[in-house]
């Protein structure tokens, strides 16, 4: 017998994890954009600490607490069509046994089984738990897994403040006229390890999403710190 390797997602448990960290890797990548842009933004118009690091402050709980509350939204919305889906599925099977079966047989004969095989496992799978398995093969939702609202809010929140932390500690902790070539250099390379471990999670091209992470930051950044130089 061979041994699954280490980088196939095998179950839904995986998946589930690597969904998490590839959610927390973009949170922290938008703090740092987010928050470098307003910081080197500020610079571009003065050079005065107090109001740097008030800018960065107001940027990173702005920007943590919009994560947070677009999360618990969203995932909340998500949780309730779920839940919503899972009453009619039991509703069905309470009124539509038969029925019922005869779909599951139909969604198992599409992903390859022959009709035999299909009602063979359609009956097993109705004798040992009916609910769970309409709720996995036809809604592909697991029941005993639905999505925390509270824990993507926090996840959200949390990733974006370590990202936001690294362009506010740049600008205010370095001597006025470094402030922000160390920001920009800083946040570039930052960039770079976010876009490749967003890479690294999703089997992509790291050299894509790096270049992309970097540009979209360096313009980022470039914008709004012409802008600051014009307003001050």
């Amino acid at each position: 017998m061979t041994q699954p390797t280490h980088d196939e997602a095998h179950g839904g448990s995986l998946g589930s994890r690597l969904n998490w960290l590839r959610a927390a890797v973009l949170g922290a990548n938008d703090g740092i954009i987010s928050t470098a842009g307003i910081v080197v933004g500020v610079a571009g118009a003065t050079s005065d600490s107090q109001t740097l690091l008030t800018a960065g402050l107001a940027g990173l709980l702005a920007g943590s607490m919009s994560m947070a509350a677009g999360e618990y939204v969203s995932v909340s919305t998500q949780r309730d069509s779920e839940k919503a889906a899972l009453e009619l599925e039991k509703r069905e099977l309470r009124e539509q046994p038969e029925a019922e079966l005869e779909e599951l047989t139909g969604l198992l004969e599409e992903r390859g089984l022959t009709r035999d095989v299909a009602r063979e496992a359609a009956e097993q799978l109705t004798e040992r738990d009916a609910f769970r398995a309409h709720a996995r093969v036809e809604l592909g939702i697991d029941p005993d897994d639905l999505t925390n609202p509270w824990n993507a809010a926090w996840a959200s929140f949390l990733s974006f403040t370590v990202g936001a932390l690294l362009p506010l500690l740049a600008i205010v902790l370095p001597p006025s006229d470094w402030r922000v070539p160390v920001t920009v250099v800083s946040v570039l390379a930052a960039l770079v390890v976010t876009g490749w471990a967003s890479a690294g999670l999703g089997a992509a091209d790291p050299r894509r999403a790096v270049l992309r992470n970097v540009v979209g930051g360096g313009l980022a950044m470039a914008v709004t710190y012409a802008a600051g130089v014009l307003l001050g």
